[in-house]
């Protein structure tokens, strides 16, 4: 079965334009999906073809040729560095820093909340050296899908995936309905006067919110005509937010009062990391820009440059952010809710809160804008591999973005800002993406330690055991501090077991791969502090996120039990079939070369 391709002369893949048409071939063109009766042997192959994916590793080529080149026309590579940084200010920095500081401030670490930010921002970094490495030797769209089917398998990067985009569209749900309150406030306005309230639904579901929907067409708009466009439109709104932040900076810092940083940590150092893990939400969106790295023109220099630029700028901001804050007001005098507008107030200043308000606006879209942009090209990516209806991978050749995807990803994120109460959406906390981001650690040091046909059994076998021994240890860490006990015995024995299981894998496992442009430095350091750090964080939220996970979890494998898998499967096969030299992914490689 051809996969929408044909050879052309060398015997390579070439693929064939398709229009943008919605008929079966466009959804479902598999051999499993030809007919009910092709469908009923797909579904009495399940488990064979379970057990082939589950050990299905792509490789960088494939992510990099023969997948891309399944979306028809290529992207754009029209991105620097420049335009990188500021997609990264503008997806990090959005109404988050004005709310969370204040509220961690009072509630759970006092001055101390520029240490938080610190350990938030350090946690962030790490994680987004993995990703720098990861975007640099597969600049693909895929992002964190890419590299996870790479380096842990078709079905990991499936799961990892599915939670991410559900973590887009709650994300930008909340910030589009956020922005109809914001927007209400500058015009002196109830945050719901702009809202329409139907009585016949329930309560959690009666505000309806047409502002949130239109802001989120427009945003779908510049992101579907042009990504350079929608670079220009991002860097002058983040200048302009800058702009703000700094004159918050030094407005606030006039009314200075040290008095108030005297008794600088309050809630001593459980509440410093208990704030830490809830202003680590405040740093993500960075993710999304490692979906851009199919578009950059030098992706060795300009990825580097642009994603720790944008990480450095951005804690900087937030701690300086902080430290005004206090110094304004005693920790005890903070407002939860509008920490900024009210220290202001109190001070005499009551007009800055229509600064505060404006900033807070220009982020929120900036926002919702990058991540438009990034789940768009998630999406597309999964859409390659055949998970997801190929349709969803196709690239207009005019604009060179993926209209389907971008589109089909906004209309999903406007129904639920549309219907969905803002506290309903707030509640359910970015779990998967802190999932995600230790699964992209561990897949690091998969990629460092392991290469198929290279490395002897015995080292893998070394490196599985170190893995394993370092998210044991991280979990156990994570679990007894989730549990609020006093004793420090426990962590005597976790912390370091964790210290002698990176020792062992830095002593004890050759590194099979180096990396060819840019590479994370100190391995296996640092990707294992990110695995132990993203894992402690995982173990400070609430119980009802994981069940949240669970569910949707369970939602994702069962559509990759039912579509997904056998998709996915007949495409390798396909292409596996069509090329002359063998495989092109290797879950069922050579018994020699057996994957790990």
């Amino acid at each position: 079965m051809a996969v929408g391709g044909e050879e052309n002369g060398g015997g390579v893949l070439r693929q064939r334009q398709r229009g943008c048409g919605c008929s079966k071939a466009d959804f479902f063109p598999e051999e499993s999906f030809a007919s009910w009766e092709a469908y009923g042997r797909a579904l009495r192959s399940t488990g064979a073809r379970l057990a082939d994916r589950l050990t299905a590793r792509s490789l960088d080529a494939t992510e990099l040729h023969e997948v891309r080149a399944r979306s028809g026309a290529d992207m754009k590579r029209d991105l620097t560095w420049w335009d990188l940084a500021w997609f990264g200010v503008g997806a990090v920095i959005g109404a988050g820093i004005f709310v969370l500081t204040g509220q961690e401030a009072r509630d759970a670490v006092g001055p101390a909340v520029v240490i938080s930010y610190v350990v938030s921002g350090v946690s962030a970094m790490l994680s987004v050296f993995c990703y720098t490495e990861f975007a640099v030797e597969i600049p693909v769209a895929g992002g964190s899908f890419a590299y996870l089917r790479v380096e842990l398998g078709d079905f990991v990067a499936f799961v990892a995936a599915g939670n991410i985009l559900l973590e887009y569209c709650i994300g930008g749900a909340a910030v589009a309905r956020a922005w109809t309150s914001y927007f209400a406030t500058l015009l002196n306005h109830h945050p719901n006067d702009f809202r329409i309230h139907a009585t016949s639904l329930s309560a959690d579901y009666s505000r309806l919110d047409p502002i949130a929907v239109v802001v989120i067409a427009l945003v779908c708009a510049f992101a579907v005509i042009s990504t350079k466009g929608s670079s220009r439109f991002n860097y002058v709104l983040s200048i302009v937010h800058v702009a703000v932040i700094v004159f918050i900076i030094v407005a606030g810092l006039t009314k200075a009062d040290t008095s108030n940083m005297r008794d600088f940590t309050p809630y001593g150092a459980r509440g410093i990391f208990a704030a830490s893990a809830v202003l680590f939400f405040a740093y993500i969106g960075f993710d999304a820009v490692s979906t851009m790295a199919e578009e950059t023109k030098n992706p060795a220099r300009d990825i580097p440059i642009g994603l720790v630029g944008a990480m450095a700028l951005t804690t900087a901001l937030y701690c300086i952010l902080a430290v005004t804050l206090c110094l304004m007001q005693p920790y005890t005098a903070i407002d939860p809710d509008a920490p900024f507008s009210v220290a202001f107030a109190d001070r005499g200043m009551n007009w800055a809160k229509y600064v505060v308000a404006f900033g807070a606006l220009k982020g929120m879209t900036t926002v919702l804008l990058v991540s438009a942009v990034g789940q768009a090209r998630y999406l597309t990516h999964i859409a390659r591999a055949h998970m997801m209806p190929p349709w969803l991978a196709q690239v207009h050749p005019r604009t060179g973005t993926p209209v389907n995807a971008t589109v089909a990803m906004l209309v999903a994120t406007a129904v639920i800002a549309f219907f969905t109460n803002l506290n309903i959406l707030s509640n359910l906390l970015s779990i998967s993406t802190l999932f995600i981001f230790m699964l992209v650690a561990v897949a690091l040091l998969v990629r460092r330690y392991y290469v198929t046909g290279e490395t002897t059994v015995a080292d893998r076998n070394k490196l599985v055991a170190c893995i394993a021994a370092i998210l044991a240890s991280s979990v156990a860490t994570a679990t007894y501090w989730g549990l609020n006990k006093s004793s420090w015995v426990p962590y005597a024995v976790t912390v370091p077991a964790w210290l002698a299981a990176t020792t062992c894998l830095w002593a004890f496992v050759p590194q099979a791969r180096a990396p060819k442009l840019w590479g994370v430095p100190l391995v296996p350091w640092l990707p294992s502090a990110s695995i132990a750090i993203n894992i402690f964080l995982l173990g400070s939220i609430d119980s009802k996120s994981f069940i949240r996970f669970g569910i949707w979890t369970a939602a994702l494998l069962v559509y990759y039990l039912l579509v997904g898998l056998h998709a996915s499967y007949d495409t390798a096969k396909a292409l596996a079939a069509e090329y002359a030299a063998g495989r092109v992914e290797n879950g069922d490689a050579k018994p020699s070369a057996a994957p790990m």
